[in-house]
């Protein structure tokens, strides 16, 4: 049947209706993920983009352990290879707004984004691999690669929240925890099997494994109808049973479906943009020179690669743990725990550095590389909750757009900060800069509320008899 929905979304059947709660919210009720899914589970909106979250983590989680190989190859200068992946994270962030936008006016589908991120990551593969001069790969890796890797992470972080609207936290951690982890194997493959004999080889067939599975999973996806909500869930604040309330109760989906304009208008947009920008840059900053600072205070290979594939597996595993906390805790209350979490990891790092010490070294990357991923999926999970979800692939588009600016001041400015304080000064002072994204998280609030001023004041004084 064709899908007669009063949005004129496209897809889904006649078997459904509206209910509009006393907020104004309209749920779209009654078809099942199955019917809509070819009878397919919704959970398969899961798995598809945790894989192609994983396949592409190698650009950014592996990158410094690359690093030295390719710059030798290559012949570049001490910084060039932080500017590459610095430009690369502002492209893979930017992208994110022009893709939402794109994609809900109907310009871009979803499957169609992931097809065209597939193989621009594999462009940007064969960039880095035969491309020597810094100018070139960072047209070649930079821009392509990090477009095509930034339409892959955006889609498949809007896909899953779209999907499960009622407990979103937990999923979207496990999905933004494949960007993280995914990485581990390529760690280790850099740091003990890529030279400048084999570079090539072996970035060509990175780019091709990238591109078989990101294409592969992109065969499926498919959006859900704008508005759509679950038929064995009942919508919030329309009735209902016990497990209806069990989900959003620390949570609640937000008061309406807010545009881009009203999301940025009501002040709370810019508060998140502003906490992504600090948060995120402590945490490029860490992906960008934990190798290195591990091997300046003269430990091993091992710990230095250790203490990377560590940092990558605890960020991944941290997404999904603390987007299922969030789903129990409140998403704010989780959110300030994690960025004040990643801070102190910083002056931790120092410490152990200082007292050479390789225990304590690998326990605050571990703490490090949790605060590094975990606010990314609470960000994506606090985003919908406050501003709905009809428009999030724009809106969390513009708050994803934040680490574009966190990409330069955490690589690039990064290694001018320690260029000229040293990695203490650079360390500290990224812990200092998480403290302050914590306090800029604690004002969230949701929007739409009803406040003070929306109050009716009642005309009627109130004497002891009202009493």
């Amino acid at each position: 049947m064709t899908d007669l929905a009063p949005d004129g979304t496209p897809g889904g059947s006649l078997n459904y209706r509206e209910i509009t709660d006393g907020r104004g919210r309209v749920y779209r009720v009654g078809e099942t993920d199955r019917e809509l899914l070819g009878g397919r589970s919704r959970k398969l909106m899961v798995y598809l983009p945790w894989l192609a979250m994983m396949a592409i983590s190698v650009s950014e989680y592996a990158y410094g352990s690359a690093e030295d190989t390719l710059s030798h190859a290559h012949h570049w200068a001490q910084g060039d290879a932080f500017w590459v992946l610095s430009v690369w994270v502002f492209f893979q962030a930017g992208i994110a707004f022009p893709a939402g936008w794109l994609r809900e006016r109907g310009v871009l589908t979803a499957r169609r984004a992931m097809f065209l991120g597939a193989a621009l990551s594999l462009l940007g593969f064969v960039a880095l691999s035969h491309l020597g001069g810094v100018l070139p790969v960072i047209c070649g890796f930079g821009v392509l690669g990090g477009i095509g890797s930034g339409l892959v992470y955006a889609t498949c972080i809007n896909m899953v929240g779209k999907w499960f609207p009622e407990r979103r936290g937990a999923r979207t951690g496990f999905v933004n925890g494949g960007f993280a982890y995914g990485a581990l194997p390529f760690i280790f493959l850099f740091n003990y099997a890529f030279d400048t004999g084999d570079f090539h080889e072996v970035l060509d067939l990175i780019g091709v494994y990238v591109l078989i599975v990101v294409a592969g999973c992109a065969w499926f996806f498919k959006d859900p109808p704008k508005n759509w909500w679950p038929p064995d869930i009942d919508p919030p604040h329309c009735g209902g049973n016990a497990r209806s309330a069990a989900g959003p109760v620390k949570n609640p989906p937000a008061a309406r479906q807010f545009t881009p304009g009203e999301a940025v208008r009501s002040g709370m947009l810019p508060l998140i943009w502003v906490s992504v920008v600090l948060t995120a840059g402590v945490s490029v900053f860490g992906i960008s020179f934990q190798v290195d600072f591990a091997r300046e205070v003269g430990f091993g290979p091992l710990v230095a690669a250790s203490s990377m594939g560590l940092m990558s597996v605890v960020n991944g595993v941290g997404r999904a743990v603390v987007g299922w906390l969030s789903d129990l805790w409140g998403r704010k209350s989780t959110l300030v725990f994690v960025i004040v979490a990643l801070g102190l990891a910083q002056f931790g790092v120092i410490w152990a550095g200082d007292i050479h010490s390789e225990g304590l070294f690998l326990a605050f990357a571990f703490l490090s590389g949790f605060g590094g991923g975990a606010f990314y999926p609470l960000f994506a999970a606090l985003t919908p909750d406050y501003f709905g979800e009809n428009h999030n692939a724009t809106t969390y588009g513009l708050v994803y757009s934040g680490k574009l600016v966190s990409g330069l001041f955490g690589g690039g400015l990064g290694s001018l900060v320690v260029t000229a304080w040293g990695y203490d000064g650079a360390y500290a002072l990224a812990g200092g800069v998480s403290m302050v994204a914590a306090v800029f998280a604690l004002l969230l609030h949701p929007p739409g509320g009803t406040g003070v001023r929306d109050v009716t004041p009642d005309p009627r004084p109130i004497g002891r008899e009202t009493i």
